[in-house]
Protein backbone atom coordinates (compact mmCIF):
# COMPACT_ATOMS: atom_id res chain seq x y z
CA UNK A 1 0.00 0.00 0.00
CA UNK A 2 1.50 3.58 -0.98
CA UNK A 3 1.31 6.34 2.24
CA UNK A 4 0.62 10.09 0.74
CA UNK A 5 2.76 12.28 2.50
CA UNK A 6 0.18 15.38 3.91
CA UNK A 7 1.35 17.57 0.51
CA UNK A 8 0.07 14.86 -1.34
CA UNK A 9 -2.94 13.76 0.63
CA UNK A 10 -4.47 17.65 0.39
CA UNK A 11 -3.78 17.26 -3.03
CA UNK A 12 -5.50 14.20 -3.58
CA UNK A 13 -8.08 15.32 -1.28
CA UNK A 14 -8.40 18.80 -3.24
CA UNK A 15 -8.22 17.23 -6.97
CA UNK A 16 -11.73 14.87 -5.77
CA UNK A 17 -13.32 18.40 -4.18
CA UNK A 18 -12.30 20.14 -7.68
CA UNK A 19 -13.86 17.56 -9.81
CA UNK A 20 -17.18 17.94 -7.51
CA UNK A 21 -17.62 21.36 -8.98
CA UNK A 22 -16.90 20.10 -12.67
CA UNK A 23 -13.43 22.00 -12.75
CA UNK A 24 -10.67 19.58 -13.94
CA UNK A 25 -7.84 21.19 -13.23
CA UNK A 26 -6.39 22.39 -9.53
CA UNK A 27 -4.65 25.77 -9.22
CA UNK A 28 -1.32 24.53 -9.33
CA UNK A 29 -2.13 23.09 -13.02
CA UNK A 30 -2.06 26.57 -14.69
CA UNK A 31 0.53 28.21 -13.26
CA UNK A 32 2.89 27.78 -15.96
CA UNK A 33 0.41 27.75 -18.47
CA UNK A 34 -0.52 31.42 -17.69
CA UNK A 35 3.23 32.50 -17.46
CA UNK A 36 3.79 30.83 -21.19
CA UNK A 37 1.42 33.60 -22.37
CA UNK A 38 -2.03 34.22 -21.38
CA UNK A 39 -3.10 38.09 -22.73
CA UNK A 40 -3.82 39.92 -19.58
CA UNK A 41 -6.72 39.77 -16.91
CA UNK A 42 -8.98 41.79 -16.26
CA UNK A 43 -8.10 42.14 -12.79
CA UNK A 44 -5.04 40.61 -10.62
CA UNK A 45 -5.45 39.80 -6.53
CA UNK A 46 -1.83 40.09 -5.30
CA UNK A 47 -0.26 37.98 -2.23
CA UNK A 48 -3.29 36.79 -0.90
CA UNK A 49 -3.43 33.98 1.89
CA UNK A 50 -5.86 32.03 0.32
CA UNK A 51 -8.03 29.68 1.20
CA UNK A 52 -9.78 27.59 -2.02
CA UNK A 53 -13.05 26.07 -0.43
CA UNK A 54 -12.07 22.73 -0.23
CA UNK A 55 -10.78 22.41 3.25
CA UNK A 56 -7.20 22.13 2.26
CA UNK A 57 -4.89 24.14 4.08
CA UNK A 58 -3.80 27.84 2.78
CA UNK A 59 -1.55 29.15 0.54
CA UNK A 60 0.17 32.59 -0.26
CA UNK A 61 -1.12 33.09 -4.19
CA UNK A 62 -2.31 35.35 -6.79
CA UNK A 63 -6.12 35.26 -8.24
CA UNK A 64 -6.38 36.23 -12.07
CA UNK A 65 -9.93 37.38 -13.03
CA UNK A 66 -10.89 37.90 -16.73
CA UNK A 67 -14.58 38.89 -17.03
CA UNK A 68 -16.33 36.61 -14.76
CA UNK A 69 -14.17 34.12 -14.24
CA UNK A 70 -10.96 32.67 -12.15
CA UNK A 71 -8.45 32.32 -15.40
CA UNK A 72 -5.57 31.64 -13.32
CA UNK A 73 -4.56 31.02 -9.57
CA UNK A 74 -0.83 30.64 -8.32
CA UNK A 75 2.13 32.43 -6.34
CA UNK A 76 3.28 35.68 -8.18
CA UNK A 77 1.46 34.95 -11.58
CA UNK A 78 3.81 36.73 -14.36
CA UNK A 79 1.40 38.70 -16.44
CA UNK A 80 -0.25 41.76 -15.63
CA UNK A 81 -3.41 42.75 -15.27
CA UNK A 82 -5.28 45.65 -16.39
CA UNK A 83 -6.09 46.56 -12.52
CA UNK A 84 -4.58 44.66 -9.40
CA UNK A 85 -5.38 44.71 -6.15
CA UNK A 86 -2.70 44.12 -3.27
CA UNK A 87 -4.12 41.61 -0.70
CA UNK A 88 -1.14 41.25 2.04
CA UNK A 89 -2.04 40.48 5.26
CA UNK A 90 -5.69 39.16 3.92
CA UNK A 91 -7.34 35.98 3.54
CA UNK A 92 -9.31 35.25 0.18
CA UNK A 93 -11.73 32.98 0.07
CA UNK A 94 -14.88 32.42 -2.21
CA UNK A 95 -17.87 34.11 -1.62
CA UNK A 96 -19.82 32.49 1.16
CA UNK A 97 -23.07 30.63 0.35
CA UNK A 98 -25.96 30.98 2.95
CA UNK A 99 -27.33 27.25 2.74
CA UNK A 100 -30.35 28.63 4.52
CA UNK A 101 -31.74 31.89 3.65
CA UNK A 102 -34.85 33.42 4.17
CA UNK A 103 -33.69 36.62 1.77
CA UNK A 104 -36.03 36.54 -1.04
CA UNK A 105 -38.70 39.26 -1.86
CA UNK A 106 -36.26 41.61 0.25
CA UNK A 107 -34.14 42.04 -3.05
CA UNK A 108 -36.92 43.33 -4.45
CA UNK A 109 -37.03 45.78 -1.72
CA UNK A 110 -33.39 46.79 -1.56
CA UNK A 111 -30.96 44.43 -3.94
CA UNK A 112 -28.10 46.09 -2.55
CA UNK A 113 -28.75 43.01 0.09
CA UNK A 114 -26.47 44.90 2.74
CA UNK A 115 -26.09 43.03 5.49
CA UNK A 116 -25.89 39.71 3.65
CA UNK A 117 -22.95 41.18 1.56
CA UNK A 118 -21.02 43.10 4.45
CA UNK A 119 -20.57 39.66 5.83
CA UNK A 120 -19.08 38.44 2.82
CA UNK A 121 -22.17 36.53 1.58
CA UNK A 122 -22.50 35.96 -2.58
CA UNK A 123 -25.03 33.61 -2.69
CA UNK A 124 -28.48 33.30 -0.73
CA UNK A 125 -30.51 29.93 -0.56
CA UNK A 126 -33.80 30.57 -0.10
CA UNK A 127 -37.27 28.60 -0.11
CA UNK A 128 -36.37 27.36 3.02
CA UNK A 129 -38.71 25.38 5.70
CA UNK A 130 -41.39 24.57 3.64
CA UNK A 131 -41.80 28.00 2.43
CA UNK A 132 -40.94 29.11 -1.27
CA UNK A 133 -42.08 32.34 -3.69
CA UNK A 134 -45.01 30.25 -5.09
CA UNK A 135 -46.88 28.07 -6.49
CA UNK A 136 -49.52 30.32 -5.13
CA UNK A 137 -52.92 30.97 -5.21
CA UNK A 138 -54.22 33.88 -6.67
CA UNK A 139 -55.90 35.27 -3.08
CA UNK A 140 -52.40 34.90 -2.00
CA UNK A 141 -50.53 36.40 -4.93
CA UNK A 142 -52.60 39.50 -4.99
CA UNK A 143 -52.93 39.84 -0.57
CA UNK A 144 -48.87 39.47 -1.09
CA UNK A 145 -48.87 42.36 -4.13
CA UNK A 146 -51.13 44.83 -1.32
CA UNK A 147 -49.15 43.96 1.39
CA UNK A 148 -45.97 44.62 -0.27
CA UNK A 149 -46.94 47.50 -2.13
CA UNK A 150 -48.52 49.84 1.02
CA UNK A 151 -45.79 48.96 3.33
CA UNK A 152 -42.73 49.47 0.87
CA UNK A 153 -43.94 51.01 -2.70
CA UNK A 154 -42.92 47.69 -4.24
CA UNK A 155 -45.00 45.89 -7.03
CA UNK A 156 -44.81 42.16 -7.20
CA UNK A 157 -46.72 40.41 -9.61
CA UNK A 158 -45.91 36.35 -9.87
CA UNK A 159 -47.75 33.32 -8.66
CA UNK A 160 -44.61 30.96 -9.46
CA UNK A 161 -40.68 30.73 -8.61
CA UNK A 162 -40.52 31.14 -12.50
CA UNK A 163 -42.16 34.36 -12.10
CA UNK A 164 -39.92 35.44 -9.13
CA UNK A 165 -36.61 34.68 -10.74
CA UNK A 166 -37.73 36.51 -14.18
CA UNK A 167 -38.79 39.82 -11.27
CA UNK A 168 -35.17 39.11 -9.69
CA UNK A 169 -33.44 39.37 -13.06
CA UNK A 170 -35.03 42.68 -14.15
CA UNK A 171 -34.45 44.02 -10.75
CA UNK A 172 -30.94 42.99 -10.50
CA UNK A 173 -29.43 42.21 -7.10
CA UNK A 174 -25.98 41.96 -5.46
CA UNK A 175 -25.79 38.59 -4.37
CA UNK A 176 -26.73 35.66 -6.29
CA UNK A 177 -29.44 33.42 -5.62
CA UNK A 178 -30.73 29.80 -6.05
CA UNK A 179 -34.20 28.63 -4.61
CA UNK A 180 -35.78 25.19 -3.17
CA UNK A 181 -39.27 24.37 -3.69
CA UNK A 182 -41.30 24.60 -0.11
CA UNK A 183 -43.72 21.30 0.16
CA UNK A 184 -45.87 23.80 2.99
CA UNK A 185 -46.17 26.61 -0.29
CA UNK A 186 -47.04 23.62 -2.71
CA UNK A 187 -49.37 21.92 -0.24
CA UNK A 188 -51.28 24.83 0.81
CA UNK A 189 -51.71 25.52 -3.16
CA UNK A 190 -53.33 22.37 -3.89
CA UNK A 191 -54.35 20.88 -0.79
CA UNK A 192 -55.28 24.42 1.13
CA UNK A 193 -54.71 24.90 4.98
CA UNK A 194 -56.85 21.52 6.12
CA UNK A 195 -55.41 18.94 8.77
CA UNK A 196 -55.84 15.76 6.25
CA UNK A 197 -54.10 13.54 4.08
CA UNK A 198 -53.89 14.35 0.14
CA UNK A 199 -55.69 12.58 -1.99
CA UNK A 200 -54.49 10.29 -4.64
CA UNK A 201 -55.50 13.35 -7.35
CA UNK A 202 -54.07 16.05 -5.28
CA UNK A 203 -50.89 14.18 -4.05
CA UNK A 204 -50.49 13.84 -7.72
CA UNK A 205 -51.13 17.52 -8.10
CA UNK A 206 -48.32 18.05 -5.95
CA UNK A 207 -45.83 15.98 -7.44
CA UNK A 208 -46.49 18.03 -10.71
CA UNK A 209 -45.82 20.86 -8.81
CA UNK A 210 -42.49 20.37 -7.53
CA UNK A 211 -41.54 18.71 -10.81
CA UNK A 212 -42.44 22.25 -12.39
CA UNK A 213 -39.92 24.08 -9.88
CA UNK A 214 -37.77 21.76 -10.11
CA UNK A 215 -37.11 22.29 -13.99
CA UNK A 216 -37.48 25.79 -13.73
CA UNK A 217 -34.24 25.48 -11.60
CA UNK A 218 -35.17 24.97 -8.41
CA UNK A 219 -32.17 23.35 -5.97
CA UNK A 220 -34.25 20.92 -3.84
CA UNK A 221 -37.64 20.56 -1.97
CA UNK A 222 -38.15 22.22 1.63
CA UNK A 223 -40.49 21.08 4.19
CA UNK A 224 -40.98 23.29 7.29
CA UNK A 225 -43.13 20.61 9.60
CA UNK A 226 -43.53 22.98 13.06
CA UNK A 227 -45.18 25.03 10.46
CA UNK A 228 -48.60 25.28 9.04
CA UNK A 229 -49.78 23.73 6.66
CA UNK A 230 -46.61 21.62 6.47
CA UNK A 231 -47.40 20.44 9.55
CA UNK A 232 -50.42 17.95 8.28
CA UNK A 233 -48.11 15.98 5.85
CA UNK A 234 -47.78 12.69 6.88
CA UNK A 235 -44.57 10.61 5.72
CA UNK A 236 -46.13 9.10 2.59
CA UNK A 237 -46.71 12.76 1.49
CA UNK A 238 -42.96 13.47 2.57
CA UNK A 239 -41.88 10.29 0.55
CA UNK A 240 -43.94 10.76 -2.56
CA UNK A 241 -42.74 14.65 -3.18
CA UNK A 242 -38.85 14.21 -2.31
CA UNK A 243 -38.88 11.35 -4.75
CA UNK A 244 -39.43 13.78 -7.31
CA UNK A 245 -35.95 14.31 -6.84
CA UNK A 246 -34.34 11.16 -7.56
CA UNK A 247 -31.58 11.19 -9.89
CA UNK A 248 -31.39 14.76 -10.21
CA UNK A 249 -28.78 14.48 -6.71
CA UNK A 250 -30.92 17.32 -5.20
CA UNK A 251 -31.81 17.42 -1.57
CA UNK A 252 -34.49 16.99 0.69
CA UNK A 253 -34.20 19.98 3.30
CA UNK A 254 -36.05 20.26 6.48
CA UNK A 255 -37.12 22.01 9.29
CA UNK A 256 -37.93 19.25 11.28
CA UNK A 257 -41.27 17.89 13.38
CA UNK A 258 -39.96 19.13 16.14
CA UNK A 259 -36.63 20.32 17.65
CA UNK A 260 -36.90 19.39 21.53
CA UNK A 261 -38.92 16.75 23.36
CA UNK A 262 -39.18 14.65 20.07
CA UNK A 263 -36.04 15.39 18.37
CA UNK A 264 -35.04 11.59 18.00
CA UNK A 265 -38.28 10.79 16.32
CA UNK A 266 -38.37 13.59 13.87
CA UNK A 267 -34.33 12.85 12.88
CA UNK A 268 -35.72 9.34 12.34
CA UNK A 269 -38.58 10.56 10.25
CA UNK A 270 -36.58 13.29 7.87
CA UNK A 271 -34.09 10.36 7.43
CA UNK A 272 -36.78 8.20 6.46
CA UNK A 273 -37.95 10.31 3.84
CA UNK A 274 -34.39 10.20 2.24
CA UNK A 275 -34.12 6.60 2.83
CA UNK A 276 -37.75 5.87 1.02
CA UNK A 277 -37.63 8.12 -1.84
CA UNK A 278 -33.66 7.64 -2.50
CA UNK A 279 -32.67 11.33 -2.10
CA UNK A 280 -30.03 13.34 0.04
CA UNK A 281 -31.08 14.97 3.17
CA UNK A 282 -30.39 17.99 4.50
CA UNK A 283 -31.31 18.80 7.96
CA UNK A 284 -32.39 22.44 8.85
CA UNK A 285 -30.88 24.75 11.86
CA UNK A 286 -29.86 21.15 13.81
CA UNK A 287 -30.54 21.90 17.26
CA UNK A 288 -31.14 20.19 20.39
CA UNK A 289 -33.75 22.82 21.94
CA UNK A 290 -34.29 22.91 25.64
CA UNK A 291 -32.27 22.07 28.60
CA UNK A 292 -33.71 18.75 29.15
CA UNK A 293 -32.70 18.23 25.46
CA UNK A 294 -29.00 19.20 25.59
CA UNK A 295 -27.80 15.98 26.04
CA UNK A 296 -29.16 14.54 22.74
CA UNK A 297 -26.71 16.82 20.53
CA UNK A 298 -24.51 13.89 20.55
CA UNK A 299 -26.92 10.96 19.68
CA UNK A 300 -28.02 12.97 16.93
CA UNK A 301 -25.06 13.30 15.91
CA UNK A 302 -24.00 9.27 16.04
CA UNK A 303 -27.58 8.41 14.37
CA UNK A 304 -26.51 10.59 11.34
CA UNK A 305 -23.03 9.22 11.06
CA UNK A 306 -25.15 5.79 11.55
CA UNK A 307 -27.42 6.77 8.61
CA UNK A 308 -24.76 7.52 6.20
CA UNK A 309 -22.95 4.28 6.88
CA UNK A 310 -25.56 2.69 6.04
CA UNK A 311 -26.29 4.66 2.45
CA UNK A 312 -28.37 7.72 3.58
CA UNK A 313 -26.71 10.86 2.36
CA UNK A 314 -27.84 13.31 5.20
CA UNK A 315 -25.74 16.38 6.16
CA UNK A 316 -27.10 19.51 7.97
CA UNK A 317 -26.45 22.68 8.60
CA UNK A 318 -27.11 25.42 11.77
CA UNK A 319 -26.24 28.81 12.54
CA UNK A 320 -23.72 29.59 15.28
CA UNK A 321 -25.70 31.29 18.18
CA UNK A 322 -28.12 29.98 21.27
CA UNK A 323 -31.57 31.31 20.38
CA UNK A 324 -33.51 30.94 16.93
CA UNK A 325 -36.29 33.41 15.64
CA UNK A 326 -39.65 32.53 14.39
CA UNK A 327 -42.71 33.65 14.83
CA UNK A 328 -44.61 34.11 18.08
CA UNK A 329 -47.38 32.06 17.41
CA UNK A 330 -44.79 29.04 17.39
CA UNK A 331 -45.13 28.96 21.47
CA UNK A 332 -49.10 27.73 20.52
CA UNK A 333 -49.50 24.16 19.64
CA UNK A 334 -49.89 23.25 15.29
CA UNK A 335 -54.01 21.84 16.40
CA UNK A 336 -54.76 25.73 17.70
CA UNK A 337 -53.20 27.00 14.29
CA UNK A 338 -55.78 25.35 12.58
CA UNK A 339 -56.75 27.23 9.66
CA UNK A 340 -55.12 30.43 9.73
CA UNK A 341 -55.30 33.32 12.20
CA UNK A 342 -59.05 33.78 12.87
CA UNK A 343 -59.37 30.05 14.02
CA UNK A 344 -56.66 30.35 16.58
CA UNK A 345 -58.08 33.71 17.58
CA UNK A 346 -61.14 32.29 17.96
CA UNK A 347 -59.93 29.53 20.14
CA UNK A 348 -57.89 31.54 22.60
CA UNK A 349 -61.33 32.76 23.06
CA UNK A 350 -63.37 30.23 23.67
CA UNK A 351 -63.52 28.36 27.15
CA UNK A 352 -63.46 25.02 24.95
CA UNK A 353 -60.35 25.16 24.13
CA UNK A 354 -58.61 28.33 25.72
CA UNK A 355 -57.35 26.14 28.44
CA UNK A 356 -55.84 23.47 26.89
CA UNK A 357 -53.81 26.07 24.71
CA UNK A 358 -52.80 27.71 28.18
CA UNK A 359 -51.57 24.45 28.95
CA UNK A 360 -49.36 23.94 25.71
CA UNK A 361 -47.54 27.25 26.03
CA UNK A 362 -46.72 27.18 29.74
CA UNK A 363 -45.27 23.47 28.85
CA UNK A 364 -43.26 25.15 25.71
CA UNK A 365 -42.22 28.31 28.23
CA UNK A 366 -40.83 25.36 30.66
CA UNK A 367 -38.70 23.63 28.34
CA UNK A 368 -36.94 27.50 27.02
CA UNK A 369 -36.72 27.66 30.94
CA UNK A 370 -39.07 30.83 31.64
CA UNK A 371 -40.70 34.07 29.95
CA UNK A 372 -37.79 35.85 29.60
CA UNK A 373 -36.51 33.31 27.35
CA UNK A 374 -38.90 35.01 24.76
CA UNK A 375 -37.87 37.84 23.06
CA UNK A 376 -40.40 40.03 20.76
CA UNK A 377 -38.21 41.30 17.75
CA UNK A 378 -40.82 42.61 15.61
CA UNK A 379 -44.71 43.88 15.32
CA UNK A 380 -46.82 44.67 12.41
CA UNK A 381 -48.66 46.69 14.61
CA UNK A 382 -46.72 50.45 14.99
CA UNK A 383 -49.52 50.12 18.40
CA UNK A 384 -47.31 47.60 19.43
CA UNK A 385 -44.05 49.60 19.21
CA UNK A 386 -43.29 49.01 23.09
CA UNK A 387 -42.48 45.27 23.05
CA UNK A 388 -40.19 45.25 20.27
CA UNK A 389 -37.00 44.00 21.52
CA UNK A 390 -38.19 43.66 24.85
CA UNK A 391 -38.24 40.18 27.10
CA UNK A 392 -41.68 39.27 27.95
CA UNK A 393 -41.32 38.07 31.47
CA UNK A 394 -39.64 41.80 31.93
CA UNK A 395 -42.06 43.63 30.18
CA UNK A 396 -44.95 41.49 31.77
CA UNK A 397 -43.63 42.52 35.42
CA UNK A 398 -43.36 46.10 34.03
CA UNK A 399 -46.71 46.58 32.64
CA UNK A 400 -48.32 44.67 35.53
CA UNK A 401 -49.38 41.72 33.39
CA UNK A 402 -49.25 38.22 33.73
CA UNK A 403 -46.94 36.95 30.96
CA UNK A 404 -49.47 34.93 29.25
CA UNK A 405 -51.62 37.11 29.42
CA UNK A 406 -49.67 39.58 27.15
CA UNK A 407 -48.55 36.66 25.04
CA UNK A 408 -52.67 37.17 23.97
CA UNK A 409 -53.05 40.46 24.26
CA UNK A 410 -49.87 41.01 21.30
CA UNK A 411 -50.99 37.98 19.56
CA UNK A 412 -54.39 39.36 19.68
CA UNK A 413 -53.82 42.86 18.89
CA UNK A 414 -51.24 42.33 15.80
CA UNK A 415 -53.40 39.69 14.47
CA UNK A 416 -50.74 36.84 14.88
CA UNK A 417 -47.72 38.72 12.89
CA UNK A 418 -45.54 39.22 15.76
CA UNK A 419 -41.66 37.44 15.19
CA UNK A 420 -39.98 36.32 18.15
CA UNK A 421 -36.40 35.03 19.27
CA UNK A 422 -36.17 31.80 21.68
CA UNK A 423 -33.46 31.37 23.57
CA UNK A 424 -33.27 27.63 24.01
CA UNK A 425 -29.66 25.71 22.94
CA UNK A 426 -26.47 25.64 24.67
CA UNK A 427 -23.04 27.04 23.80
CA UNK A 428 -21.36 23.51 23.96
CA UNK A 429 -23.83 21.99 21.82
CA UNK A 430 -23.52 25.27 18.96
CA UNK A 431 -20.00 24.90 19.01
CA UNK A 432 -20.25 20.89 18.21
CA UNK A 433 -22.81 21.05 15.67
CA UNK A 434 -20.63 23.43 13.76
CA UNK A 435 -17.20 21.57 14.17
CA UNK A 436 -18.46 18.04 13.20
CA UNK A 437 -17.84 17.17 9.78
CA UNK A 438 -21.58 16.58 8.48
CA UNK A 439 -22.34 20.27 9.31
CA UNK A 440 -22.56 23.58 7.48
CA UNK A 441 -22.97 26.84 7.97
CA UNK A 442 -26.36 28.75 7.60
CA UNK A 443 -27.88 32.14 9.17
CA UNK A 444 -31.40 31.54 8.69
CA UNK A 445 -32.04 34.90 8.22
CA UNK A 446 -32.40 37.94 5.54
CA UNK A 447 -30.47 41.02 4.47
CA UNK A 448 -31.31 43.76 6.02
CA UNK A 449 -30.08 47.10 6.65
CA UNK A 450 -29.21 49.63 9.64
CA UNK A 451 -31.59 52.13 7.80
CA UNK A 452 -34.68 52.50 5.24
CA UNK A 453 -37.46 50.31 5.46
CA UNK A 454 -35.61 47.06 6.31
CA UNK A 455 -34.10 48.07 9.62
CA UNK A 456 -37.09 47.87 11.35
CA UNK A 457 -37.54 45.83 14.66
CA UNK A 458 -35.39 44.09 16.68
CA UNK A 459 -34.34 40.82 14.42
CA UNK A 460 -32.03 38.10 15.33
CA UNK A 461 -28.26 39.09 15.10
CA UNK A 462 -27.54 36.17 13.02
CA UNK A 463 -29.02 38.45 10.30
CA UNK A 464 -25.76 40.49 10.78
CA UNK A 465 -23.19 38.97 11.64
CA UNK A 466 -23.33 34.40 11.24
CA UNK A 467 -20.30 34.41 9.23
CA UNK A 468 -17.89 36.45 10.81
CA UNK A 469 -18.42 35.63 14.04
CA UNK A 470 -17.90 31.67 12.48
CA UNK A 471 -14.80 32.82 11.20
CA UNK A 472 -13.82 35.16 14.17
CA UNK A 473 -15.34 33.62 17.55
CA UNK A 474 -15.42 29.92 16.49
CA UNK A 475 -12.37 29.30 14.16
CA UNK A 476 -9.70 32.42 15.44
CA UNK A 477 -10.83 32.54 19.16
CA UNK A 478 -12.64 29.37 20.00
CA UNK A 479 -10.38 27.08 17.80
CA UNK A 480 -13.32 24.74 17.42
CA UNK A 481 -12.17 23.97 14.02
CA UNK A 482 -9.38 25.45 11.47
CA UNK A 483 -10.21 28.32 9.76
CA UNK A 484 -10.31 26.69 6.43
CA UNK A 485 -12.38 23.92 7.89
CA UNK A 486 -15.18 26.83 8.56
CA UNK A 487 -14.50 28.47 5.14
CA UNK A 488 -15.46 25.36 3.82
CA UNK A 489 -18.60 24.79 5.05
CA UNK A 490 -19.55 27.84 3.95
CA UNK A 491 -18.19 27.18 0.17
CA UNK A 492 -17.39 24.22 -1.17
CA UNK A 493 -19.58 21.99 0.39
CA UNK A 494 -22.95 23.76 0.02
CA UNK A 495 -21.90 24.86 -3.12
CA UNK A 496 -21.38 20.76 -4.06
CA UNK A 497 -24.47 19.80 -2.17
CA UNK A 498 -26.84 21.86 -4.20
CA UNK A 499 -24.94 21.36 -7.66
CA UNK A 500 -23.75 24.94 -8.16
CA UNK A 501 -21.34 24.17 -10.14
CA UNK A 502 -18.32 26.66 -10.19
CA UNK A 503 -19.56 28.10 -7.60
CA UNK A 504 -17.61 27.67 -4.06
CA UNK A 505 -13.92 27.33 -4.68
CA UNK A 506 -10.82 29.21 -5.88
CA UNK A 507 -9.81 27.27 -9.12
CA UNK A 508 -9.14 28.43 -12.95
CA UNK A 509 -12.80 28.46 -14.48
CA UNK A 510 -14.73 29.06 -11.76
CA UNK A 511 -16.56 31.86 -11.17
CA UNK A 512 -15.37 35.17 -9.63
CA UNK A 513 -17.23 35.04 -6.02
CA UNK A 514 -14.84 36.19 -4.20
CA UNK A 515 -14.06 37.40 -0.52
CA UNK A 516 -11.11 39.32 1.20
CA UNK A 517 -11.10 39.13 4.86
CA UNK A 518 -8.81 40.03 7.95
CA UNK A 519 -8.11 36.92 9.83
CA UNK A 520 -7.07 38.50 12.54
CA UNK A 521 -10.12 41.36 12.69
CA UNK A 522 -13.16 40.23 11.47
CA UNK A 523 -15.53 40.14 14.00
CA UNK A 524 -19.39 40.11 14.30
CA UNK A 525 -21.05 43.73 15.98
CA UNK A 526 -24.65 42.73 15.90
CA UNK A 527 -25.92 41.71 19.76
CA UNK A 528 -29.89 40.36 20.29
CA UNK A 529 -30.27 44.06 22.47
CA UNK A 530 -28.68 45.86 18.84
CA UNK A 531 -28.80 43.86 16.51
CA UNK A 532 -28.55 46.44 13.36
CA UNK A 533 -24.76 46.17 13.36
CA UNK A 534 -22.96 45.39 10.86
CA UNK A 535 -20.17 43.27 11.60
CA UNK A 536 -16.09 44.08 11.05
CA UNK A 537 -12.93 42.64 8.86
CA UNK A 538 -14.57 42.06 5.69
CA UNK A 539 -12.38 43.99 3.28
CA UNK A 540 -13.76 42.81 -0.14
CA UNK A 541 -16.62 40.96 -1.52
CA UNK A 542 -16.56 40.50 -5.75
CA UNK A 543 -19.85 38.76 -6.91
CA UNK A 544 -19.26 37.23 -10.68
CA UNK A 545 -16.23 39.44 -11.31
CA UNK A 546 -17.57 42.81 -10.01
CA UNK A 547 -16.91 44.19 -6.68
CA UNK A 548 -19.94 44.81 -4.75
CA UNK A 549 -17.87 45.99 -1.65
CA UNK A 550 -14.29 47.44 -1.83
CA UNK A 551 -12.53 48.78 0.86
CA UNK A 552 -15.01 48.20 2.91
CA UNK A 553 -17.38 50.63 0.97
CA UNK A 554 -20.30 49.26 -0.81
CA UNK A 555 -20.53 50.01 -4.80
CA UNK A 556 -23.50 50.34 -6.98
CA UNK A 557 -22.77 46.94 -8.86
CA UNK A 558 -26.12 44.82 -9.09
CA UNK A 559 -23.91 41.41 -10.81
CA UNK A 560 -25.83 38.75 -9.09
CA UNK A 561 -27.86 35.93 -10.36
CA UNK A 562 -30.27 33.26 -10.50
CA UNK A 563 -28.06 30.08 -10.17
CA UNK A 564 -29.65 26.73 -10.91
CA UNK A 565 -28.08 23.32 -10.24
CA UNK A 566 -26.39 21.49 -12.93
CA UNK A 567 -28.47 18.51 -14.52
Amino acid sequence: MTHLDRRDFVRASALMAYAAFGIRRPPWAFRNAWVGGFPAADLVLRNAVLYDGTGAAPFEADVAITRDRISAVGPRLAAPGAGEVDLKGLALAPGFIDVHSHTDLELLIDPAAESKVRQGVTTEVTGQDGGSIGPWTTERAESTRERYQARYGVEISLRQLTGFFRQLERRGAAVNLSSMVGHGTVRGYVVGNEDRPATPDELSRMQGEVTAAIKAGACGLSSGLEYLPGAFADLQELVALAAVLRGTGLPYASHMRNEDDQLFAAVEEAINVGRLAGVPVQISHLKAQGQRNWWKAQLVLDALEAARADGVDVTYDRYPYVAYSTGLDSLFPVWSREGGTDALLERLDNPDHAGRIEEAVRGKIALLGSWDAVQITSTASEDLHWARGRRLGELAAERGREPYALLVQLVTEDRNRSGMVGFGMSEENTARFLAHPLGMVCSDGSALDVEGPLAAGTPHPRNYGTFPRVLGHYCRDAQVMPLETGIHKMTGMPAARLRLDGRGVIAPGAFADLVAFDPDGIADRATFEHPHQYPVGIVHVMVNGEFVLTHGERTDELPGRILRPTA
